[in-house]
C-alpha cells in the first residue's frame, strides 16, 4: 500500500500519541505525576478548572495507573504508586463531571464507580481498603486526598518510593499541626473524622490516640485531652 503525504503524518501522529500513552515506564510516572501536582495544586487546593482545560497529562498517568504491571515494584514502589493512583483518580473524576460542588454529589463516586488499576477492577474504597491500609501505616490518612476540604491538604508533589518514608512523616507532621485540622480550646479537643471513621488504625483507646498524635505534634495535647469530633466538610477542594 502507498501512502500520501497526509497518510504518513496521520500515522506518525498516531504512533506519537500510542508512544505517549503506553511507553511510560515507573520512573516516568514517578516524574511525570510530580510535574502534575506540581503544576495543578497549590496550598493544598486543585485547579480543576485549568486541568479540565488540558487534560491530556492526567489521561496518560491514569491511562498508566490503568496498565501498570506491578510485578517488578518492590514493597515501596507500590505503596508509592497506590497514594499517586489514589489521588489522580480522584481528580480525574472530578474533572469528567466538573463542574461540581462536592465529590458527594457524584453519585457512587467512592463505593461503587469501578477504576481499573494495574490490571484490577478497583473502587476507590477498594483501594484504599484492600490495597493501600494493609501496610498497617497509619499516616496514609494523611496522604490520601478525597476532594474535599475536610481531607488533609494534597501535596503539591508525587509519593516517590525513594522519599517516602519523608513525605508520610511530612503531611503527617503538617496535617496534625494544622489548627484547622485539630482544633483545641484548654483540654477539649475536636478532631477530623477521620479518626473516628478509622479508629482502629489510631489505637484501642482515646490515650493510644493522643499519643499518636503527640508523635507528630510541635505542641503536644494534654495527656487527659477530652476528644470529640467535628463534621466533616465535603466542598470540593478547588483553588478559586
Amino acid at each position: 500500500m502507498i501512502f500520501n503525504n497526509t497518510q504518513k503524518i496521520l500515522v506518525l501522529v498516531i504512533i506519537l500519541f500510542t508512544n505517549l500513552a503506553f511507553g511510560m515506564d515507573k520512573n516516568q510516572f514517578f516524574i511525570q505525576s510530580d510535574e502534575f501536582f506540581h503544576l495543578n495544586v497549590e496550598d493544598g487546593l486543585v485547579k480543576y478548572k485549568q486541568i479540565k482545560k488540558n487534560d491530556d497529562n492526567i489521561h496518560d498517568l491514569v491511562n498508566y495507573v490503568s496498565n501498570a504491571d506491578l510485578s517488578s515494584f518492590d514493597s515501596t514502589e507500590k505503596l508509592a504508586f497506590y497514594i499517586n493512583a489514589y489521588n489522580l483518580l480522584v481528580i480525574n473524576k472530578i474533572i469528567e463531571k466538573y463542574p461540581v460542588e462536592s465529590p458527594t454529589s457524584i453519585p457512587g463516586f467512592f463505593d461503587i464507580k469501578k477504576h481499573m488499576i494495574a490490571g484490577e477492577k478497583l473502587t476507590l474504597n477498594d483501594l484504599e481498603n484492600k490495597r493501600i491500609r494493609t501496610y498497617n501505616d497509619s499516616r496514609i490518612h494523611f496522604v490520601l486526598v478525597c476532594a474535599a476540604l475536610g481531607c488533609p491538604k494534597l501535596g503539591s508533589f508525587s509519593f516517590d518510593p525513594e522519599k517516602l518514608e519523608e513525605q508520610l512523616t511530612q503531611q503527617t507532621k503538617l496535617a496534625l499541626n494544622d489548627p484547622d485540622f485539630i482544633r483545641t480550646d484548654g483540654n477539649m479537643m475536636e478532631l477530623s473524622e477521620i479518626f473516628s471513621w478509622y479508629r482502629q488504625d489510631f489505637g484501642k483507646s482515646d490515650k493510644d490516640l493522643i499519643l499518636f498524635i503527640n508523635k507528630y505534634r510541635t505542641i503536644p495535647l494534654p495527656e487527659n485531652a477530652k476528644l470529640n469530633y467535628y463534621s466533616y466538610d465535603w466542598t470540593l477542594n478547588e483553588l478559586k
